[in-house]
């Protein structure tokens, strides 16, 4: 794909818009001005500097030619800090405007949904989000949905999992692009083709940037009292944790989000090897929902094999792995040892594994 040349006579950008630029034609995003059709770009924009900046910087960068892009900025209110949510709702409408757009808007009682779910608040807030996020690119036929999570983000994410034990997988923390539609929205978009979900801030933006870019264009931003509050882990990570390691490392954040990116490339070879197993262990080429498992050949596999193997397995039969920790993984590992047969491990959500004459089999 041809990288995004400046227009004829070069308006001068800033220098959040220029990196952000550099980011896009490295990532090799679509621009839609290679002669083809002006490209469709959802960008979330929650009120706060993070989001905002994004959402100026791409504006930025639509107005001086330097990206063709049609822009459409969407908004979920949560329903989970009573006036302030709506407050956050009407100030994204009216910046939207204000820049010459028509903001896409829209309302879930998060906490109801938690309640019904059985999931946190943190899940269902997340799970309404991008199902969210995937309505609006169907209806505007958008290929990206840009978010705004920053460096520091992905730092905290990486110490967030860290105490909670996570393997490579979890500490690869979040993924520059990834595939918007995963197991929360597929019934959404339905045979609608991939719509991928970029974060082109992750590996560069700090947040001091981010609030610095949003005064030089002369915009406020809103403050979400949740991100001050110490009852929430991420908030204690920002502001004790990240300050303590600092004085060991003043460049602490590049440090993890380094080694987040590492641990993510060795996630993604031992899953290729794991995926390689596991079509050996059905005998088959295609991995399909149905397929026994011959517990020989993962038993003959090292651990960590088997548990990717197992995992993805399961997450084919049930179409996600939803409520799966790892201890449930353990537990279907224990079935490869030994040849005793007729021995079944209960799956959370419905469903259990059994061993058969040497077969692995999912039932319902």
């Amino acid at each position: 794909m041809r990288r995004n040349a400046a227009p004829i006579s070069s308006p001068k950008l800033s220098t959040f818009a220029r990196r952000l630029l550099a980011e896009w034609n490295r990532l090799d995003l679509s621009s839609g001005n290679d002669g083809g059709n002006t490209a469709p770009i959802i960008v979330g924009v929650s009120g706060g500097a993070d989001s905002l900046a994004l959402f100026l910087a791409l504006d930025e960068l639509r107005k001086t030619s330097y990206l063709d892009i049609e822009l459409t900025p969407a908004h979920l209110n949560h329903k989970l800090r009573d006036s302030d949510s709506d407050g956050d709702a009407q100030f994204v409408s009216d910046a939207a405007r204000e820049l010459g757009y028509t903001a896409v808007v829209e309302a879930e009682d998060v906490a109801a949904r938690a309640a019904q779910s059985g999931d946190n608040l943190e899940q269902a807030a997340r799970r309404a989000r991008y199902e969210f996020f995937a309505r609006v690119s169907v209806k505007y036929q958008a290929s990206f949905v840009l978010l705004a999570h920053t460096l520091d983000d992905q730092a905290e994410t990486v110490l967030m999992r860290l105490m909670r034990g996570s393997g490579a997988d979890g500490l690869g923390a979040m993924r520059l692009l990834r595939p918007l539609v995963e197991s929360e929205a597929s019934s959404v978009t339905g045979t609608q083709p991939p719509v991928l979900l970029v974060r082109p801030l992750l590996a560069w933006a700090r947040r001091v940037e981010t609030e610095t870019y949003c005064r030089e264009r002369g915009k406020e931003f809103r403050c979400d009292a949740m991100n001050t509050d110490n009852r929430f882990a991420r908030v204690r990570v920002r502001r004790e944790v990240l300050p303590l390691l600092r004085v060991f490392n003043p460049r602490i954040e590049e440090t993890l989000a380094r080694t987040a990116d590492l641990l993510r490339e060795d996630a993604s070879a031992l899953q290729c090897y794991a995926e390689s197993l596991l079509r050996d262990a059905i005998d088959g080429e295609k991995i399909c929902a149905g397929a026994s498992v011959d517990a020989r050949v993962l038993a003959a596999a090292s651990p960590a094999l088997q548990r990717r193997a197992l995992r993805r397995w399961l997450e084919v039969e049930r179409g996600s792995l939803r409520r799966i920790g790892e201890v449930h993984i353990k537990a279907v590992q224990g079935l490869l040892v030994g040849e005793r047969g007729n021995r079944t491990i209960e799956i959370p959500g419905g469903g259990r594994v059994e061993r058969r004459k040497g077969k692995l089999r999912f039932v319902m």
